[in-house]
């Protein structure tokens, strides 16, 4: 019997030895830091990784991750030198440099990130309040997101984090903004096709008039050439019967005579009084003799 109560007190302090040292022992994994608190209040221990003792009830552990965070704000507006709205998203990427001094000053990463987002916001509310629509979203975008990271390291030492970088994600027009711009941008591309249209109808005007005239021009050309030709033709046919009636007068005489007969006597109704010795008639007077 007594033998027994040897053996469960041997288990018992076995097990009260285990579950000491189990809340003894810690472990620390490698992407973080620890800092021990005695009675609730910080020792100022920075606690390394690996495995690590505590007091039991004495000392508590918080652990922080050191590894690069990322915090991704939520759209925020802001006014141009326009005085137009831009809806600008954005990003920062950020991580714990000093441990003791972020605990001292934040505590949490919430309160971290709502410091850094309040510079960011004044930083970029002057940067884009002196820049048109155009240099925020393309002209001057790296130049901006240089000046805010800059404007912030003082912020982010105060405060023991890091900032790796900051990124505008997008860049958007306020509704108002956006439909007055496609309007724009309408009204543009609208005027630009009438251009179009107007310098292809005075174009169109201007080749019909050079076709017109250039007709006008060959037509009165080949009227000109047609009519040298007729009379290139008429001087020839003339001088060949010149040349063919001189060889026998008296034949041409005849001939002429005869044609004169027929434009004249053409129609049985024609009546024509002349005297019968006219010379219109010697040609019936030497047949009838």
């Amino acid at each position: 019997m007594k033998s027994d109560k040897v053996l469960m007190g041997i288990v018992f302090a076995l097990v009260a030895a285990v579950v000491v040292f189990a809340s003894t022992v810690f472990t620390v994994n490698e992407w973080e830091r620890g800092l021990k608190f005695q009675f609730g209040e910080f020792s100022g221990e920075e606690i390394q990784p690996g495995i690590n003792f505590k007091m039991p009830i004495v000392n508590t552990i918080k652990t922080y991750d050191i590894r690069i965070q990322t915090m991704d704000r939520a759209p925020e507006r802001f006014i141009t030198v326009n005085k137009e709205e831009l809806l600008v998203d954005s990003f920062v990427k950020w991580k714990i440099s000093n441990l003791q001094i972020y605990y001292k000053a934040v505590k949490t990463r919430a309160n971290a990130e709502n410091r850094l987002e309040q510079k960011i916001n004044n930083s970029l509310k002057a940067q884009i309040a002196k820049r048109t629509i155009a240099d925020v979203v393309a002209g001057d975008r790296i130049e901006i997101m240089n000046v805010v990271q800059a404007a912030i390291v003082e912020e982010a030492v105060s405060i023991g984090v890091e900032v790796i970088d900051v990124r505008l994600k997008r860049v958007d027009l306020a509704d108002q903004i956006q439909s007055n711009v496609y309007e724009r941008m309408r009204s543009e591309r609208q005027r630009i096709a009438n251009e179009y249209r107007a310098t292809g109808n005075e174009k169109a005007i201007e080749i019909r008039a050079n076709a017109d005239r250039e007709k006008v021009e060959l037509v009165s050309e080949a009227e000109k050439k047609a009519q040298l030709t007729r009379g290139d033709a008429d001087a020839t046919a003339i001088k060949t019967y010149a040349d063919s009636f001189g060889k026998d007068e008296a034949f041409y005489d005849f001939y002429r005579s005869m044609g004169a007969y027929k434009n004249t006597f053409n129609s049985s109704g024609d009546l024509i009084i002349l005297d019968p010795k006219s010379d219109f008639f010697k040609y019936f007077n030497a047949n009838t003799n």
